[in-house]
């Protein structure tokens, strides 16, 4: 089913099968990038139209698979990838849908392990209470998450165990991120402090209806494809991709990133 997508943000599966070991594998396309997590480790938090521009894209991914009946469960910075592609930059890709859920069919057809729901530090207040009707506004909790990082360098909740980051996602009012030293609109503010919102339905409806609202806010168009093209020249971000001649066998390798689970 995630093969099915076709969104330019969802990363592109090329492949799947299981091999002669019986080790399930699937081939997917070679991003050259970083993560979220790691650009904002490595660089700060980004200016907020930069945020806005990604997390735009982002909901272009979530509203495709929304429609397609899944529900990623694991939104967090080190599943979203910014990269380059050919001649654009800044294209964020979502990845690992492993932990997706279908809410396609009467019992909602769970495609997880048992016990894996995904990460504390992101983590939808129905998630982490367990609730079997799950739908795409989880993703959108978590999201939020991720916009939060981008915009302050920093987790919604800390705590010293996945159970206490869990309860505080479940009862702690989160800290707006414009009261973290991110200087961001009002209306950027009130998006993220929507997502972030414990019931379901106090947050945005789908991802078309948060894209929308990201579009209209203060920062959406502060950022440029002309600001993204100068910002990856200037720090030069190293390449995944071969930079010398390969043999045929890595010629091979360089073209697909083989994940085996």
């Amino acid at each position: 089913m995630t093969a099915a997508l076709r969104s330019s943000h969802t990363v592109e599966l090329y492949d799947f099968g299981i091999a002669a070991d019986g080790t399930f594998y699937y081939v997917m396309e070679l991003l050259d990038g970083l993560d979220l997590e790691t650009l904002v480790k490595r660089f700060g938090p980004l200016p907020p139209g930069r945020a806005v521009y990604l997390l735009s894209q982002v909901c272009q991914s979530l509203a495709e698979a929304h429609r397609a009946g899944l529900v990623h469960r694991d939104i967090k910075p080190t599943n979203i990838f910014v990269c380059r592609m050919g001649v654009e930059y800044d294209v964020a890709k979502v990845l690992d849908f492993g932990l997706v859920k279908s809410t396609v069919g009467p019992d909602e057809a769970r495609m997880t392990g048992a016990g894996m729901t995904g990460t504390p530090a992101y983590m939808a207040p129905e998630i982490a209470l367990g609730q079997e009707t799950i739908d795409g506004r989880a993703d959108l909790y978590g999201l939020g998450c991720v916009a939060y990082w981008l915009l302050t360098g920093a987790l919604v909740f800390e705590g010293n165990s996945p159970t206490a980051l869990a309860l505080a996602h479940v009862q702690t009012a989160p800290v707006p991120p414009s009261q973290r030293k991110a200087q961001i609109s009002s209306s950027l503010d009130q998006i993220v402090t929507a997502c972030l919102a414990k019931k379901p339905e106090e947050r945005p409806a789908n991802a078309e209806a948060l894209a929308r609202s990201l579009e209209a806010c203060v920062e959406a168009g502060q950022w440029t494809q002309s600001d993204a093209e100068k910002w990856w020249s200037l720090h030069a971000v190293k390449s995944n991709l071969q930079q010398t001649a390969p043999s045929a066998s890595d010629a091979l390798r360089s073209t697909a990133s083989l994940t085996t689970l």
